[in-house]
């Protein structure tokens, strides 16, 4: 049986919290980082249906690529799209739509894009975002003077049942860290794994988180490994502080 050290060697293993449409993209990075995924997704997604959206809106913004589906189906393809984040605008243009602009960031970014490029005058935002989300956005930019109107594309849950799969590879030592996407999702993972021994494993890991908030989510749940932050908060930046395991 190899010893300890040995296992160390051969921890590839990178446990993705991320669920789809998110986590297939992730893990083929992840691969040819040189890491081995660990699929372990810590929130169900649900579209919603979307209703009783305005006659006309100035603009269409997305938080989130789960958004982007729901946006296509009933938004016109010919509204401007404000995106958060580079890949969010990548779904949308591979959508159908024709005008997208990317904040390249968070939702002070999107604000501050908004603020700078539009005027209230050219009429109502139109905000598509999961359930609970989306509020801090459509108060800034009310508070710039725009209209806005938020609707849910989508609903997200906890992930319960820890998966035995994972289970396995983090008891023979074969995970080397943690991608957490956002403070829920990494709040809802650690809920899930079982208490002892295991749990103990999944705090002595290296973390890799896409904000700072995220980074106090898991300190505060008594994260003992290595927390690295993401530069920016996207994908990209994740991978990046991940860091290729063949250099």
């Amino acid at each position: 049986m190899p010893s300890p050290s040995s296992y160390l060697s051969l921890s590839r293993g990178v446990i993705i919290t991320r669920p789809e449409p998110g986590l297939g993209e992730t893990a083929l990075a992840v691969t040819r980082a040189g890491w081995v995924p660990v699929p372990a997704p810590a929130l169900h997604v649900c579209a919603c249906p979307v209703r009783h959206l305005p006659r006309q809106s100035a603009a269409l913004l997305l938080t989130s690529g789960q958004a982007v589906a729901a946006a296509a189906e009933s938004v016109s393809l010919s509204v401007p799209v404000f995106a958060v984040g580079d890949r969010t605008a990548q779904k949308a243009r591979a959508a159908g739509f024709v005008n997208v602009c990317s904040a390249k960031g968070n939702a002070q970014a999107l604000i501050h894009l908004i603020a700078d490029t539009c005027s209230p005058e050219q009429g109502t935002l139109l905000l598509f975002s999961g359930a609970g989300q989306g509020g801090e956005l459509a108060q800034g930019l009310r508070s710039h003077g725009f209209s806005v109107v938020r609707r849910v594309a989508y609903r997200t849950s906890a992930v319960v049942d820890f998966p035995v799969s994972v289970g396995q590879v983090l008891q023979a030592g074969q995970v080397a860290a943690v991608l957490f996407f956002s403070t829920r999702s990494a709040r809802s993972w650690l809920a899930s794994v079982p208490r002892g021994r295991l749990y103990a494993q999944v705090l002595a890991l290296r973390a890799v988180v896409i904000s700072h908030e995220v980074a106090q989510a898991v300190l505060h749940a008594g994260w003992l490994g290595p927390v690295a932050v993401a530069t920016t908060p996207d994908a990209p930046a994740m991978l990046a502080a991940l860091g290729n395991l063949n250099t």
